[in-house]
């Protein structure tokens, strides 16, 4: 599978399968997919044969030049066979028109050894903020207001040591609700889980997410000690930020918060932190939000899509959508110009790695939720991750007994992009691994589905991103 598309002055190929991007002229752009086509008619398949080399065939290349031709194209000969020297080149070498090499291992990938390798403590069901858009229901998750208990928080940590098998680094992220309302119990978690990693190899990355308003110069102390990552909430400019994250009484919360997190990203040297916010049908012109976190000083910026029901007041709707795209454009030229003026940031969804890339477990079945990632209430209860916490059917168990409904888990374990039929024709599918099973779930009543605006938003974002990578990689020389 081949994706092509410009972006800010740039023909950009993906050949999907080998994850090869290529910036061509327009000739070549224009004969890659007429290239294909004809490869397919002759051999049945575009791709260079296995058992073939590097060469370019040159009578391959006159046949393809002739035929070309014949179809009436508008470039000269001379154009058409550099052209097609070029495109061979590429497919011979294995980086044009190559085959799926992971379908053939989905079976032997179901059904691999999983462990459970990071939790969500659902530390705090509760909140005193009343965001809009909260997912969490101000931090109920429609059932009760609740802290979690040390005794829980112990168990959930013995819970993840007993059933990670092998493996040495477990993730910990402490959620709400708002963390830092139970923030007592958050430091016994972290100095319990201290003190018995050692003793069996393991070593936990906490991490913990908060509106600001609680913060402190104690917290952060500890926190900067403690915490390999902190993920700060605000959505951008100040009027955009205090009409969706109020206080109980609808006062803003704004201008407490950002002198706090402009603190928090100077005490962590603008690494290991994220500001996160949320856009809505309010503010389709979220782009000028992210620069608005870039000229308050902050590094590490991510603004991602809210997700509701279509008739919410502030859900995006399907119109949305060809704006919102545009919006990601402008904001990828953003990007590009402060990072040639040398005040550069980084936007958590045009991180691409375009050389190695995530393992095939991540590219097949993206963070592993329901298997290798799960949540945890405040009472023990396990949920295959925090966005299904309050839908009883998914409960798997609890951190004192374990997994009872092995069956949920291995729903989940068997998800993947083959799973998924939406995926099959898409050139995003290794970047996103099919997308968010809560999302697809919530939206569809299936895991094995997709949810389609998220779907369309993150292709726009891989395109912004792989634009943004050759860019730079001119830049550079």
């Amino acid at each position: 599978m081949v994706h092509e598309y410009k972006n800010n002055g740039y023909n950009i190929v993906l050949d999907v399968n080998s994850g090869s991007v290529h910036v061509v002229d327009d000739v070549v752009y224009d004969l890659i997919p007429v290239t294909e086509e004809l490869l397919t008619e002759k051999f049945g398949t575009a791709a260079a044969p296995e058992d073939g080399n590097d060469k370019v065939d040159p009578e391959l290349q006159k046949e393809l030049t002739r035929m070309i031709l014949q179809k009436g194209q508008p470039q000269s000969e001379n154009e058409i066979s550099e052209a097609l020297a070029e495109i061979l080149e590429l497919r011979a070498s294995g980086l044009l028109y190559t085959d799926d090499v992971y379908e053939q291992y989905v079976d032997e990938f179901k059904n691999r050894e999983t462990v459970v390798k990071a939790l969500c403590l659902n530390i705090a069901h509760d909140c005193n903020l009343r965001c809009k858009y909260c997912f969490a229901d101000e931090g109920e998750y429609h059932g009760r207001r609740a802290l979690m208990s040390f005794e829980v928080g112990k168990a959930a940590l013995d819970f993840l040591i007993k059933n990670s098998g092998s493996r040495r680094n477990l993730e910990v992220d402490f959620f709400g609700g708002e963390p830092l309302m139970n923030w007592e119990v958050v430091k016994q978690i972290v100095e319990y889980g201290r003190s018995i990693e050692k003793e069996h190899n393991k070593n936990f990355r906490f991490t913990i997410t908060t509106n600001g308003t609680l913060l402190n110069d104690e917290i952060l102390d500890f926190v900067n000690q403690e915490m390999g990552n902190i993920v700060l909430s605000i959505d951008g400019r100040k009027e955009v930020n205090d009409k969706m994250r109020p206080r109980r009484g609808g006062q803003g919360c704004y201008d407490e918060i950002v002198p706090k997190f402009q603190k928090v990203a100077e005490s962590r040297h603008q690494l290991r932190y994220f500001v996160r916010g949320t856009f809505t049908h309010n503010n389709l012109d979220f782009a000028e939000d992210v620069k608005h976190l870039a000229d308050l000083g902050f590094k590490q910026i991510s603004m991602e899509p809210v997700v509701a029901k279509p008739e919410d007041w502030y859900a995006i709707q399907e119109e949305d959508i060809p704006q919102l795209k545009k919006q990601y454009d402008e904001l990828a030229k953003f990007y590009l110009q402060r990072h040639k003026e040398g005040n550069g940031f980084n936007f958590f969804h045009f991180n691409i790695d375009l050389d190695g890339g995530p393992c095939v477990a991540k590219r097949l079945s993206g963070c592993g939720s329901g298997c290798e990632y799960l949540g945890v209430t405040p009472w023990g209860d396990l949920y295959p991750c925090h966005q299904f916490v309050g839908n009883e059917k998914f409960i798997m168990g609890t951190v004192f007994e374990g997994i009872t409904r092995p069956d949920i888990q291995q729903e989940f374990k068997q998800s993947n992009v083959y799973s998924r039929e939406e995926c099959q024709k898409c050139f995003a599918r290794y970047y996103c691994s099919g997308g968010c099973s809560a999302n697809a779930y919530n939206f569809n009543g299936n895991i094995n589905t997709v949810y389609r605006q998220g779907c369309e938003l993150q292709r726009k974002r891989i395109e912004c991103a792989i634009m943004i990578k050759a860019a730079l990689a001119e830049e550079e020389g």
